[in-house]
């Protein structure tokens, strides 16, 4: 098959013929149709994520199974599955608390370029190629754990449900399990990426007034009009957080910080009204810490969390989520703002890196 290979960061993918192996135990084998091209593939390209490489990225994505190892009951070859980014055991505390997004086996071996039980089921030309958040699906068949492969309704597109396997499911989670955003609360998203307009949508969902949208892009905040937002700002041309006071009447009672560069986090906890909170979602550079805190805020019962895959469940969360995009609730097909083949993937990950777009989505 064909995969596209990171052989060291900063540099272009190579679109290369890899063997993949046959599924083992409690292991599944994916035809991918699609996969979302993700900002944390581009923090693993630009080095900012610790992973062993050559390396083939990807964790967005969705497909039919092909076959299936021994021990695996809950799917047959021809279901149409979203490979979740988060695999999970099951057994640990997280698990069996409810919370498999911090699984402890999750936590190992995301980026550490295995399968679950350390195995590797990619190769070329006899060298062992690693895997990305146990799914790698920047090629066209993925080999993944059982937990991995979500099945879900098969008259869903699976071009679009394949945004559920990451960054869909991270922002509408943000609202809806982090948040647990209430109708008529007010919300404040900063960032318009991916994930940022997948809270709009969440928060839209949930009835929330205002929906005030911050980034520096007027293309990324009309999207954000678009799918709910009731307010937007301008960062580069105006202060968010005496905007964000102003059309709230002293504070969000949910803000979302859906950007990367830390020193922004400061500005959402100002956003967030006292006993309000104040959600990081996305994803910040390895090793970034912030030094600005006011201890006052706290004080006043602001609270200060994160959410890792929109805290979801995605055996429960995936399938409502793609039941309510099929109903015309959660309208995630506008966050795609091109596709592209496996062979122009330098060109996707280019239009990623300058900010062009939305969600850019590889097809097979």
């Amino acid at each position: 098959m064909k995969a596209a290979i990171l052989y060291e960061p900063n540099t272009q993918f190579k679109v290369e013929e890899v063997t993949i192996d046959d599924p083992q135990q409690g292991e599944v084998l994916v035809k991918l149709v699609a996969t979302g091209v993700c900002h944390s593939d581009l923090h693993a390209l630009q080095g900012e994520m610790q992973c062993p490489f050559p390396i083939v990225l990807g964790h967005e994505g969705a497909g039919i199974v092909e076959k299936v190892g021994h021990g695996v009951t809950g799917l047959t070859a021809g279901d149409h599955v979203v490979l979740s980014a988060l695999v999970f055991c099951g057994r640990c505390s997280y698990c069996v608390s409810g919370r498999p997004r911090l699984c402890s086996l999750w936590g190992r071996m995301a980026v550490q370029g295995t399968l679950p039980g350390g195995v590797k089921r990619l190769h070329k030309d006899g060298q062992d190629i690693n895997h990305f958040y146990c799914q790698s699906s920047f090629a066209e068949y993925a080999v993944v754990n059982e937990s991995a492969a979500i099945k879900v309704r098969e008259d869903a597109p699976l071009d679009k449900i394949a945004l559920f396997a990451c960054g869909a499911t991270t922002g509408i989670g943000a609202a809806l399990n982090a948040a647990k955003v209430q109708a008529g609360e007010t919300v404040v998203v900063y960032g318009c990426g991916g994930v940022g307009l997948s809270t709009v949508i969440g928060a839209n969902l949930s009835g929330a007034f205002p929906i005030i949208a911050v980034d520096v892009s007027d293309e990324k905040l009309e999207r954000a009009k678009e799918l709910g937002a009731t307010h937007v700002i301008n960062a580069s041309q105006e202060e968010p957080v005496r905007k964000v006071l102003e059309f709230t009447g002293g504070g969000a009672d949910h803000a979302f910080y859906c950007v990367g560069g830390v020193d922004i986090i400061p500005q959402v906890l100002r956003s967030t009204k006292f006993g309000g909170k104040c959600i990081i979602v996305g994803l910040p550079p390895r090793g970034s810490t912030v030094e600005t805190w006011r201890p006052g805020d706290f004080l006043m019962e602001k609270v200060l969390t994160g959410s890792i895959l929109g805290s979801s469940r995605p055996s429960i969360d995936i399938p409502r989520y793609v039941n309510l995009f099929m109903s015309g609730k959660l309208p995630i097909d506008k966050l795609v703002t091109r596709t592209y083949a496996l062979d122009q993937i330098n060109d996707a990950f280019a239009a990623l890196e300058k900010g062009e777009g939305v969600r850019n989505v590889i097809t097979f």
